[in-house]
This record gives structure tokens, C-alpha cells and sequence, in this order.
């Protein structure tokens, strides 16, 4: 036999399976991109920024939150820099970075993925900013995939805040993103999001969906 052969053999055996194990549920999901980007407390928005100084919003997402006009640089081992990454608003309790594994890489630290808030051991960064620097012993994640939804899209997917999905993308890269968790609140506008390494890999781009699978 063939090693083509033997390669298509397998191709369609592994779609098999794939049908075998997910069903489609035909519920489309819009995709949002998620570069990198910072949450700063009140505190370290004047360390950074200067005394007084409060986030100048420049864009409305989803949620209450906004991008900022602001941006910092973050710092890693050996003193390699990301500059230019944009703060979001409004204020928090505690200061997240989120960036891709790419990004990891090139700052020199590793990363865990975690999900939003869950930041207790995570990697430590420093972040610089026109007025001064701060050093966060934790802080820094690569942030899980996940669904926004309100209530009624959630009703509407048969799922709930909480759930995992897995969801497929139909384009020529055919992925299957597994362990996709579902948010919901009366905030959010349908919309799952990936980081910037998820997005290439997949070939997924602006106003791409993807399908929940059960």
C-alpha cells in the first residue's frame, strides 16, 4: 500500500470519528479577536500615568468595559519589552495582563492559561508606563477561550453560564476548539474570543463565526 493511500485511509477514518463524537447544533457564534491587552487598579493607573489620573475611553465593548486611549509597555526577564499595549477601563481591584503564548515567549517568561480574575500564581511582570513603572509578582495569564452570551442567546444554545463546549470552525483549516467555557450575563453580546496564536492557527479572521458542537 501506498503512503498516500495510507494517508487517506486515515483522513477518513478520523472524520468518521469526528461525526461519531460531535454533533452539530447549528447555533453560529460571531468570533472576536483578543490581542493583548492590560486591567490597572486606580492606584496603578496613577503610578503610571500620574497622580489623578483617570483612563480616557476610546472605544465601547461589551460588558461596561472600554478600550483605553492608554497605553503601557511590559517588561519580562532579561529586560525584553512588548510596548504599546493597550489598557481597558474601567478600574479593577486587581491588575491583569493578558497576552498570547507567542507573546511568553518573546517577553522570556512562561505563562499560564487561566481564566479571567483567576490570577493567584500566575507569571510576574513589570509594566511602564509615562510616569513610572510597577512590578507585579502575579498578574500575567494567557487568558482561556470562552463565550459571551446573554440569557436569551443561552436559552436559545441549550447551554448555561458555566458550561464547556466545544466549537467548530468551517473554513479550509477545519479546527475543533475544545474545552470553550460559556459565560453568561445580561451584558454580554454573543461573541466567543480567542487570543491572536488561536486565530492564526485556526486561519479564523474579522467577522468569522464558528458552530457549537454538543
Amino acid at each position: 500500500m501506498e503512503a498516500r493511500d495510507v494517508e487517506l485511509i486515515t483522513q477518513s477514518v478520523l472524520r468518521a470519528l469526528g461525526n461519531d463524537m460531535y454533533q452539530d447544533t447549528g447555533f453560529m457564534v460571531p468570533v472576536g479577536i483578543s490581542n493583548r491587552h492590560i486591567h490597572l487598579t486606580q492606584e496603578a493607573v496613577e503610578i503610571l500615568f500620574g497622580k489623578g489620573h483617570e483612563l480616557t475611553k476610546k472605544k465601547e465593548l461589551m460588558g461596561g468595559q472600554f478600550a483605553c486611549e492608554e497605553c503601557v509597555t511590559i517588561v519580562g526577564l532579561k529586560l525584553r519589552a512588548i510596548e504599546n499595549v493597550r489598557v481597558l477601563g474601567p478600574v479593577r481591584k486587581a491588575n491583569q495582563v493578558e497576552i498570547s503564548a507567542t507573546d511568553a515567549r518573546k517577553l522570556g517568561i512562561t505563562v499560564p492559561v487561566r481564566e479571567s480574575g483567576d490570577t493567584a500564581g500566575s507569571a510576574p511582570i513589570a509594566v511602564v508606563g509615562p510616569k513610572g513603572a510597577i512590578y507585579l509578582k502575579e498578574g500575567c495569564i494567557v487568558a482561556a477561550r470562552h463565550i459571551h452570551m446573554s440569557p436569551s442567546d443561552a436559552a436559545k444554545a441549550a447551554v448555561k453560564d458555566g458550561d464547556y463546549v466545544s466549537v467548530k470552525v468551517d473554513n479550509d483549516r477545519g479546527t475543533i476548539f475544545n474545552k470553550v467555557k460559556i459565560r453568561v450575563d445580561d451584558s454580554f453580546t454573543l461573541e466567543m474570543h480567542i487570543d491572536t496564536d488561536e486565530a492564526n492557527a485556526s486561519g479564523i479572521g474579522p467577522n468569522n463565526k464558528v458552530m457549537i458542537l454538543k
